[in-house]
């Protein structure tokens, strides 16, 4: 009899049992204390929960530990709920936390999940095949070059997708981004499905449908299929979510999103199948052109829609805030009268509500734990994923080194002005978006000059996001120790200050086409 393969297991455990059936399972483990079942373990997923990497465990310790993702709808956090938060990660967990919880062990978990649940936060379909957190702007309805409020519409798609048995077996993740921002900060182009405002000439809102995007084993840019009114969002998204599930590819994992399907029907195809199911055609429009990713973002003080309120978009060291940062930071919201925040997509927040009068006294505090309100271009847009610390996939550390790189690049580079975007990613999957920024760095394993086998990093260099003239980081065949890190990134600031170009993306791309390139060859 033929070995089960892994699409084959994956798709066996969904049938056999449902991921959202497996919290009486969770009760059942923590309170028994019976060791996990393996194929329990995959299930656990639906309700956001992730093995843990083991390298950090002593040899003597066995205990299962897991990851707990928890779901933000909209990225918003209020008070209680960041002081929840806080102490989930102190009571429960072993080490430093974010809204990502680590080192987390069953016997807890219906605890934690009770705890969540009293502040209106939640885990499930934080994880798994099923609809994912959808992506908005942080700024949506506030912002004054906001073009279209979606904060309805994204909660009326949220609460379509919360816990809908119909979705609870897609053949993998399933990502949606909704955006009324005038600096397209959802990027569009990397989602299964997105919907970006488009103000028409004669003053009118309609919002460009786009398909297919992805990154890792499905890397493409996703692709534009029309225009349609803000209410048809719904319909459209429950179109395409039933094309997905009925005939997206189960037989390989790899081959699973919804761009691979495109792929494999062709767009027109895939796009007359959506009209038909819709009963109408999507309009057409002309395309409006889309801010560049390196400056996508809501960083500084803001006057917003709402009389004597501002917005304040802050940056966080390497993506990370550990517990007590996030007891300082609810603090620091109360003194002021500010009551809420929203993350962003890359891995940064915005404090939506603080009264104008405050702002400077604000940023002052929290200036004092280390959240920058005007962040210098490398701790504003280098991102990190969890590497090696905490994920089993990670070959190289991440959150360190990112924390490291930006404070090194910025006491070399006091000056530096521009925007720039780096990603430090711990194994060759896509966690940080190392393919899509200016410098990405890709964990790996290489053979050093004495031939023995080390972890580093592959360099990228060039991509970024753009609409239609996005591309996709060039990977330089050039390996990074992790203690070289900081210079050799360094050298290719350096030489760029030097050129004659007046964009790092311009200079960059000249990189990536020279066949002579190595770091070695740059400028001091």
């Amino acid at each position: 009899m033929a070995k089960e393969t892994a699409a084959q297991r994956v798709e066996r455990l969904k049938v056999e049992k449902s991921g959202l059936n497996v919290l009486k399972d969770i009760h059942h483990y923590a309170t028994t204390g019976e060791e996990v079942h393996g194929e329990d373990i995959d299930r656990f997923k639906w309700y956001g929960l992730y093995t843990q990497n083991k390298n950090m465990q002593k040899d003597e310790d066995e205990t299962l530990y897991f990851m707990l993702r928890i779901r933000i709808v909209q990225g918003s956090i209020n008070l209680e709920q960041l002081r929840m938060l806080s102490a989930i990660s102190k009571e429960f967990a072993t080490t430093r936390q974010s809204v990502q919880l680590h080192f987390i062990q069953v016997r807890d978990l219906p605890e934690i999940f009770d705890r969540l649940k009293s502040v209106g936060l939640s885990t499930v379909y934080a994880a798994g095949d099923v609809p994912r957190n959808i992506v908005t702007c942080p700024v949506a309805g506030i912002d004054e070059h906001d073009l279209y409020d979606v904060r309805e519409l994204v909660a009326e798609v949220n609460a379509y997708f919360d816990g809908n048995k119909d979705l609870e077996n897609l053949p993998r993740k399933y990502k949606v981004g909704i955006s009324g921002c005038a600096k397209h900060c959802m990027g569009h182009e990397i989602q299964d499905l997105s919907f970006s405002a488009t103000k028409l000439e004669d003053g009118r809102v309609l919002f460009d449908v786009c398909v297919g995007g992805g990154l890792a084993s499905n890397k493409q840019f996703s692709m534009h299929i029309g225009f349609a009114e803000a209410s048809q969002i719904l319909d459209v998204v429950k179109i395409v979510s039933a094309l997905y599930r009925d005939h997206g590819i189960r037989d390989n994992r790899r081959k699973a999103r919804l761009g691979h399907l495109i792929t494999k029907w062709g767009l027109e195809k895939f796009k007359e199948e959506v009209e038909t199911g819709l009963g109408y055609t999507l309009q057409d429009a002309t395309r409006n052109d889309f801010t560049p990713y390196a400056k996508r973002e809501h960083f500084g003080v803001h006057t917003s829609k709402m009389d004597g309120i501002s917005y304040i978009g802050c940056a966080v060291n390497g993506g990370s805030i550990k517990a007590q940062g996030l007891e300082e930071l609810a603090n620091i919201l109360e003194k002021h009268n500010a009551t809420t925040i929203k993350t962003t997509t890359t891995q940064n927040f915005v404090i939506l509500d603080a009264p104008s009068t405050s702002t400077d006294a604000l940023v002052k505090d929290l200036e004092a734990i280390n959240i920058d309100a005007n962040p210098n271009p490398f701790k504003a847009r280098t991102l990190s994923c969890t590497g090696m610390q905490f994920c089993k996939f990670g070959i190289s550390e991440t959150k360190n080194a990112a924390i490291s790189l930006a404070s090194h690049l910025h006491q070399k580079f006091p000056d530096f002005d521009e925007t720039v975007s780096i990603s430090l990613n711990g194994c060759p999957n896509s966690c940080a978006h190392p393919s899509i920024v200016d410098i990405g760095l890709s964990g790996t394993k290489f053979k050093d000059e004495n031939g023995e086998t080390i972890v580093g990093f592959d360099l990228f260099l060039g991509g970024t996001l753009e609409g239609d003239q996005s591309r996709y980081a060039q990977n330089m065949k050039v390996k990074i120790k992790p203690e070289d890190v900081n210079t050799k990134v360094e050298k290719i600031i350096t030489s760029y200050i030097e050129s004659s170009k007046n964009e790092i993306g311009l200079f960059l791309k000249d990189l990536e086409e020279d066949d002579t390139f190595t770091i070695d060859n740059l400028k001091q």
